[in-house]
């Protein structure tokens, strides 16, 4: 279906809508119907005997997923250029993990980059290592070192940009290059901008991870997970998922289907508020820094402006100086702000970091700040208006002084 009127390439607005609804998997209906089923029959022996292919669209048992994980599926792989087949998981993490495990094997080496997701790092460091997995942190801009660390057991390479937290910018289609030159597979944690805003394959990447949960669920009601990947390495997902009985529910994949139809003006929409409100912050006399790629004149927002075509409203920004009590009267006074962890629901979220003890290469606070300008607040921003928003933020700052 990805293709419009005239052979032409759809847009990937028009893909959300029309990717996954197969006749044969809708029927009458304009949404794929939630077919909850462990057991799949079969018409007679002669039909069991003859057995089913391997592949989504064939009934065979539950674990391999009904019309509504298919289609969840299939849309997901139209959004992602070059991708062959996606898998679905019952969590961000798990798409992690299981991306690891499909290409490593004991004695294997990964790269993983410095400033990632605290559970990839968690996985990498610690999991992998029960396994015989090495794994080394890498500082994302610095290409030399990088460069460097490559040896013949490196197979594989865990990349995120932006940075968690932190939101550096790394140049991903660099990185990938020099992985695929040293017979490494590249994977890339894709959730802040999804295909919508960077085409990881397009940009040489071998396997694209997303927490679903994040903006195709975009309602803070699922909890799910993709991996999709090209010819190469999808078949690996796709073993290495029923080795390990990787199922989604379908009650979960429909929230998702549900979800993805409106993503693209939801991120239009939080992208928009995220920018506003990122220009505000950048004159507030109490921010040192606003770590937001999409904003001119920030970290990183050249490499953003060449490699990436949409964003989101997910970004960070670190006070000027202050204490941990500080930052704590502000978070408590937000209002519109709601405390928790996870992004990219339709409402505003804020939560404290301090990335420094989860760096080995990359320092925090970076090389030429003032020392004391540490302590950060990541912002997710939902679709609240703007204006309302900062006026949250400005009350809080506010607060913020209040001893």
């Amino acid at each position: 279906m990805s293709k419009g009127a005239g052979g032409k390439e759809r847009k990937p607005a028009t893909k959300l809508v029309e990717a996954g609804r197969r006749k044969e998997w809708t029927g009458a209906v304009v949404n794929p119907p939630v077919w909850r089923a462990s057991t799949h029959l079969y018409e007679d022996s002669k039909d069991l005997a003859k057995g089913r292919p391997d592949a989504d669209g064939y009934f065979y048992y539950g674990r391999r997923g009904a019309p509504t994980q298919w289609a969840l599926a299939e849309a997901l792989t139209e959004l992602e250029p070059g991708a062959e087949g996606t898998m679905l998981y019952p969590s961000g993490v798990a798409a992690i993990a299981h991306a690891l495990l499909a290409v490593l094997k004991p004695g294997d080496r990964l790269l993983v980059t410095d400033n990632a997701y605290e559970p990839t790092r968690s996985i990498a460091l610690g999991m992998l290592a029960h396994y015989g997995i090495e794994a080394q942190p890498f500082d994302p801009l610095d290409h030399s070192a990088f460069e460097a660390a490559f040896c013949d057991r490196t197979k594989a390479v865990m990349m995120e940009s932006p940075g968690s937290l932190t939101m550096e910018v790394a140049d991903i289609p660099f990185l990938a290059q020099v992985a695929r030159k040293n017979g490494a597979v590249s994977i890339l944690d894709n959730t802040w901008a999804s295909p919508l805003g960077f085409r990881a394959l397009e940009h040489g990447c071998d396997i694209s991870v997303m927490s679903l949960t994040k903006h195709v669920g975009g309602h803070s009601d699922l909890m799910m997970g993709s991996a999709s990947a090209g010819e190469e390495y999808y078949p690996a997902l796709r073993k290495v998922a029923h080795y390990m009985g990787q199922v989604v529910s379908p009650d979960d994949a429909s929230l998702a289907l549900r979800g993805l139809r409106t993503m693209d003006v939801r991120l239009r929409q939080s992208t928009t508020s995220a920018l506003e409100i990122a220009t505000w912050l950048q004159m507030h006399p109490h921010v040192a820094h606003v770590l937001c790629p999409m904003l001119p004149g920030t970290p990183g927002h050249d490499l953003w402006a060449r490699d990436f075509t949409g964003g989101c409203g997910l970004f960070s920004f670190v006070f000027k100086g202050g204490k941990p009590s500080d930052r704590a009267r502000f978070i408590d006074a937000l209002t519109l702000f709601g405390i928790g962890f996870s992004w990219g629901g339709f409402e505003s979220l804020a939560v404290p970091f301090d990335p420094a003890r989860m760096r080995s290469v990359r320092p925090w606070p970076p090389a030429g700040w003032n020392p004391e300008d540490r302590l950060g607040i990541r912002l997710s921003i939902g679709l609240e208006d703007a204006g309302d928003l900062i006026q949250d933020l400005k009350q809080a700052f506010e607060a913020m002084g209040e001893e």
